[in-house]
């Protein structure tokens, strides 16, 4: 669906962009990464076909955009951030504007039309001055915009930035729904979100790729402990002891101590083995009390600092 081959994108001297490679496939949602001046934007900016790169090429559906910039252009709809929109117009006179500039046959404009804003929960408010909307529907008028045209890719740039928890929610699960009939992708500083809504995340810094991978093994590949958090009562101070009749513990460590007098530790076992059962027998022999246990999980934003840092270095 997208073939993006050793792109390169250079301003005078300074490159922000940096021979990067990637393919997306039909019906992916995918994630694009990176922290800010990473090429982030540049990159979405080359795909959409805004700006053009210094080498390289892209192929949008077989097409590439270079060479037949309409054909490939067709194929996408984007979401800029930052929402600019014609806000003097009602929400249906700026989905029917969008219309005409996509060239919608003019038969079929207007059920259309009438259908992307069904979709995008605008029907409520499709006779409303855009100015007047809350930053939530402004969001949805935008993709909206990007849905005219039905368009096989969608590219998304922030699309909650800004918005109220409910907003968000209701953003996501749209996207979610967006991407059973599209291939999506979509930029966010929101790590958690892209843990949430993509299967597969394309991690940029200083203009080159560091990682692509599904979520899950991003996460896994900078899991290098087998880690447990532990908050007990200890007023003995036993828990130390603990390390010498569990040969599985390699390590433990006082994250914490708490108001109430609980502790908190963190124990790194061997890789692979489960020992939970074990802390709650021996720490029962030495009358430790345990009032928490819970696992060490990496998350994707614990792998994206990792990976940054990684690359930094």
């Amino acid at each position: 669906m997208i073939e993006v081959k050793n792109i390169t994108k250079k301003y005078g001297k300074a490159v922000a962009v940096d021979n990067i490679s990637f393919n997306i496939e039909d019906g992916e949602i995918v994630g694009l990464l990176g922290p800010n001046g990473a090429g982030k934007s540049t990159t979405m900016n080359i795909i959409t076909g805004f700006i053009e790169q210094t080498e390289g090429d892209v192929i949008i559906d077989g097409y590439n955009t270079l060479k037949k910039p309409k054909k490939a252009k067709k194929e996408i709809g984007y979401m800029p951030e930052g929402v600019p929109l014609y806000t003097d117009l009602t929400v249906k006179e700026f989905v029917n504007y969008m219309a005409e500039i996509k060239q919608v046959n003019k038969k079929e404009r207007k059920e259309k039309v009438e259908k992307i804003i069904e979709k995008t929960g605008l029907k409520d408010v499709e006779k409303k001055l855009i100015k007047n909307l809350s930053r939530g529907y402004k969001q949805r008028v935008s993709m909206a915009g990007a849905l005219v045209g039905e368009p096989k890719i969608l590219i998304l740039d922030e699309p909650t930035v800004g918005l109220d928890p409910k907003q968000i929610t209701e953003i996501r699960s749209m996207i979610k729904e967006l991407g059973k009939e599209h291939t999506i992708i979509l930029s966010s500083h929101i790590l958690s979100e892209v843990s949430q809504i993509c299967n597969k995340v394309i991690i940029i810094n200083k203009g080159k790729i560091v990682a692509i991978d599904t979520p899950e093994n991003l996460e896994n590949r900078v899991t290098k402990n087998n880690c447990i958090y532990v908050t007990v009562e200890d007023k003995e101070n036993k828990v130390d002891e603990i390390k010498d009749k569990i040969e599985e513990i390699e390590k433990i460590e006082l994250v914490e101590e708490n108001e109430d007098g609980t502790k908190q530790y963190l124990i790194e076992a061997e890789k692979d083995k489960d020992i939970r059962k074990t802390i709650f027998a021996e720490f029962a022999k030495e009358n430790i009390t345990i009032f928490e246990m819970k696992k060490a999980d990496t998350t994707l934003e614990d792998a994206f600092m990792k990976l940054i840092e990684g690359g930094n270095k």
